[in-house]
């Protein structure tokens, strides 16, 4: 996959992420227990982690270091997502916001820089054992992102159908009698 594809993948599931996303309040991205035993924005803050993680290994990599760290990760996703849950739990919504847009900026900047180094060669980076760079960060970006968004768009539409406010009476549908009462 080359860098076009990449930041494509990118884009577009970080736009289905975002619509998901978009008609819930902030009552709704910090109730508990809402995806699975996680928050929206436990889920959000659990993409930001793997995404800076993934930064951090490109760095690595640049470095001709290996991404250990990332690869450890890798090998035992429960372990790394559990050491961070209780690390991240009750960020602030904004911070949070902030940190998916501010990494994924970053890793759009590395995509950039590894365009012209091979990210389809298999043999390009010894320590990804004959895993082409794309592929790391596919699986540590948007096919990440993309496991977790049909739960958040289930959860948007219950959210949607438990708040739905269509009973309430519109200003224009009021009738104001001769007096200026309302009717």
């Amino acid at each position: 996959m080359d860098a076009f594809t990449l930041q494509e993948q990118l884009d577009d599931v970080r736009v289905r992420l975002l619509e998901a996303l978009a008609p819930l309040p902030d009552e709704a991205l910090l109730q508990e227990k809402t995806i699975g035993e996680w928050s929206v924005a436990d889920v959000l803050s659990h993409l930001v982690n793997w995404e800076a993680e993934l930064v951090t290994a490109l760095h690595k990599l640049d470095q001709g270091k290996s991404p250990a760290a990332l690869l450890r990760a890798m090998e035992d996703r429960d372990a790394f997502n559990a050491l961070h849950y209780e690390e991240m739990k009750g960020r602030d919504l904004d911070r949070i916001f902030d940190d998916l847009q501010g990494v994924r900026s970053k890793l759009e900047g590395w995509i950039e820089d590894f365009a012209e180094r091979g990210l389809e060669d298999p043999k390009r980076y010894p320590a990804l054992k004959g895993m082409p760079l794309w592929r790391l960060i596919a699986e540590n970006s948007f096919m990440h992102e993309a496991e977790h968004i049909k739960a958040l768009e289930e959860f948007s539409e219950r959210w949607a159908l438990a708040h739905d406010d269509t009973d309430t009476i519109g200003i224009d549908e009021i009738e104001v009698h001769d007096n200026g009462d309302p009717r």
